[in-house]
């Protein structure tokens, strides 16, 4: 019974010295290793960029046909979903009175023609004054205005198709009332078609009218081309890209107006672009920085940045040939710290 005491005291005691061993600090003149990292060597290489972009197909032509004039439509031509030469009669509205008029025109006409030939008759006799002459003159000029005017009327009646295309779906029957502001149907010329996609604004310099871009559409495994005919003259506010237009070549087979697509721009290759991993990239709250190793010492850098892929992104700024960047422990290495480069990872 008297032993356990004393063995409980020799433990604690034992416990206690071996703590204190543990807690001695290490000798004062030992330093550190330096930390031992991948390192990647700066050189150019030739790189082609290639974007892709969304689109839409858009008809050469395109338009909403509305009737002139407000009236009831008596006959409707409309073919749906067929095609139709430019001047095609598609619908006619009533004009019973304007014919009405014509031909009471067409009467009081051939009432002043006579008296105008009586008139030049009489005149030459000076049976009549020239001023009389020329009033019968006047009458006869403004009935044949006024018949002018009512043919004029009377062609706007009918609707015809303002060039060839293909027509949309009806949106009227015969014997509806109709304004001009009634959309009778949607007509597209889909002989030509277009394509309408955007580019970010780094790229708008990259641009050029005769570029040919190429496209696919949904549903469809066939690949398109098409050929830049134009931009829009600013970059859009609201998402800082810019609206390009571009005709399609070749066949037009399966593309419908209003299609989605997806357009890919290649551009001219660079002869010296440089590419380094990504993990090498260091943000910064002013922009990006990597780290540099010179004579064994970490040296940090500004730079700029440009296209990326997967595993490497472009630097425009702020590297040249020969440069070493470190790879690993980029976010444990701190400025002019010793680093031991262990394998270059080219």
């Amino acid at each position: 019974m008297n032993r356990f005491p004393t063995l409980l005291f020799l433990l604690l005691t034992l416990s206690i010295l071996a703590c204190n061993e543990k807690k001695k600090p290490a000798p004062s003149g030992q330093k550190k290793d330096a930390a031992r990292v991948d390192a990647f060597i700066v050189k150019t290489e030739s790189f082609a960029e290639n974007i892709e972009t969304p689109g839409t197909i858009v008809a050469n032509e395109v338009t909403e046909i509305h009737p002139e004039v407000s009236g009831r439509v008596v006959q409707l031509h409309l073919r749906e979903g067929q095609f139709v030469s430019q001047g095609t009669v598609l619908a006619k509205i009533y004009d019973g009175d304007l014919q009405a008029q014509l031909k009471k025109l067409e009467s009081q006409l051939a009432i002043a023609k006579v008296n105008e030939d009586r008139a030049r008759q009489l005149v030459g006799i000076q049976g009549i004054s020239k001023q009389d002459y020329d009033n019968s003159v006047l009458t006869l000029q403004n009935i044949q205005a006024d018949m002018a005017l009512i043919r004029t009327e009377i062609s706007r009646t009918v609707v015809r198709a303002p060039f060839s295309g293909k027509m949309g779906l009806k949106a009227i029957s015969p014997g509806a009332y109709v304004t001009p502001a009634t959309v009778i149907a949607t007509i597209n010329q889909t002989s030509t078609l277009k394509i309408d996609f955007v580019v970010p604004e780094k790229y708008t310099t990259k641009i050029a009218a005769g570029q040919i871009v190429s496209f696919t559409v949904e549903g469809n495994n066939t690949n398109y081309t098409a050929k830049v005919m134009a931009t829009e003259s600013n970059v859009a506010v609201s998402n800082r890209s810019l609206t390009v237009r571009a005709q399609v070549t070749g066949p037009v087979q399966g593309l419908i107006p209003g299609a989605f697509a997806k357009v890919k721009i290649g551009f001219a290759p660079k002869n010296n672009a440089i590419f380094i991993p990504t993990q090498s990239i260091l943000p910064t709250a002013r922009g990006k920085q990597v780290i540099l190793v010179s004579n064994g010492k970490a040296l940090f850098s500004d730079v700029e940045t440009g296209s990326r892929d997967s595993a490497r992104i472009e630097i425009t700024r702020g590297l040249k040939t020969g440069d070493t960047v470190l790879v690993t422990g980029v976010m444990a290495t701190k400025p002019h710290a010793k680093v031991n480069i262990n394998k270059i990872v080219n």
